[in-house]
C-alpha cells in the first residue's frame, strides 16, 4: 500500500495502557506472527480504535513500521467474541489461552496455524458452548504440539507397545509409557484408555474436529492434569490467568 502501509488480521493477545491516551498491543497475525502495535490515542472517548483495541478482539488492521514498532492506523472489528466476553468464567478462561499463547509464539514468526487455534477456542467457548473443561486441555495440547512441545503419545515410548498397559504421561519427557514401563527421574501422571484416546485425538487428529470428543468425569480430569502439569514442567513457569480462571471457577 501507498505511504508503507499494510493491511493484515489479527487478534489482541495483551493490551497496555501507555502514555495519556494510548496502548501497546500484542497481536497475533497470521502473516507476520506475534507482533507490538502502538495504538495512538485509542484511549480517547470516542476513539475509532478503541473497540479493535480489547483484548480478544479479531479485526482488520491497517498498520506501518517506524523503526522496531508498529503503529496502528486503522482498524475494523471482525469478531469481538460476546459470547465469552459475556460469561466472567469463560473470560478468565480465554485470557489464560491468550497469556498461554502469547508465551508460546515468536515474534515475525508467521503463526496462521496457532493463530486459527486461538480463534476456534473462542467459537467453541462462545458460540458453541462447549464444555470449558473439555476445550481448554484440548487447546493447552494442540498448542504445545503446534510450538514444537508436542507429547509422544502413539505408543509406549519405552517398550514399544500400540497401546500401553495403565498408560502413563511423563510430564519431564513428554512420553506417554506404561506404568511398568516408568523410568527414574521422571514425573509421571496416569491416563486411562479413554484420556490418552483424547490426547492422541488433540495431538494427532484433524484441526477442524478438535473438540468432538467427549469424556466422563475422571478421564477428563486425568487428561487436564496431565496437560497443565506438561505445561508447567516444560515451560518451567505458572500463568498469573490461570490460576485466576482456576479460583472463580471454584466459586462458580
Amino acid at each position: 500500500m501507498q505511504n508503507g502501509k499494510q493491511v493484515t488480521s489479527g487478534i489482541v493477545l495483551r493490551s497496555t495502557d501507555t502514555k495519556e491516551t494510548d496502548q501497546i498491543l500484542t497481536v497475533l497475525t497470521p502473516d507476520r506472527g506475534k507482533i507490538a502495535v502502538i495504538a495512538r490515542g485509542a484511549r480517547r472517548k470516542n476513539s475509532p480504535l478503541a473497540a479493535s483495541c480489547q483484548l480478544l478482539t479479531y479485526s482488520e488492521m491497517t498498520i506501518y513500521q517506524r523503526g522496531n514498532w508498529y503503529y496502528l492506523s486503522e482498524a475494523s472489528t471482525i469478531e469481538l467474541f460476546d459470547g465469552v466476553r459475556q460469561d466472567f468464567v469463560l473470560l478468565s478462561l480465554a485470557s489464560y489461552f491468550a497469556e498461554l499463547t502469547e508465551a508460546l509464539t515468536e515474534s515475525e514468526n508467521p503463526s496462521p496455524e496457532v493463530l486459527s487455534l486461538l480463534l476456534n477456542a473462542l467459537y467453541a467457548l462462545g458460540t458453541q458452548q462447549k464444555d470449558p473443561q473439555l476445550v481448554k486441555p484440548a487447546f493447552e495440547l494442540r498448542l504445545m504440539a503446534l510450538s514444537g512441545f508436542e507429547p509422544l503419545a502413539d505408543g509406549c515410548a519405552i517398550c514399544g507397545k500400540p497401546e500401553p498397559e495403565r498408560p502413563m504421561l511423563d510430564v519431564t519427557q513428554g512420553i506417554v509409557h506404561c506404568a511398568g514401563c516408568k523410568q527414574m527421574g521422571g514425573l509421571s501422571l496416569p491416563l486411562s484408555s479413554g484420556a490418552l484416546a483424547a490426547m492422541r485425538h488433540v495431538i494427532y487428529g484433524n484441526p477442524k474436529r478438535l473438540y468432538s470428543f467427549s469424556l466422563d468425569k475422571l478421564p477428563l480430569y486425568q487428561l487436564d492434569h496431565a496437560s497443565e502439569a506438561f505445561i508447567a514442567t516444560q515451560l518451567e513457569r505458572s500463568f498469573r490467568t490461570l490460576d485466576y480462571y482456576k479460583s472463580i471457577r471454584m466459586e462458580h
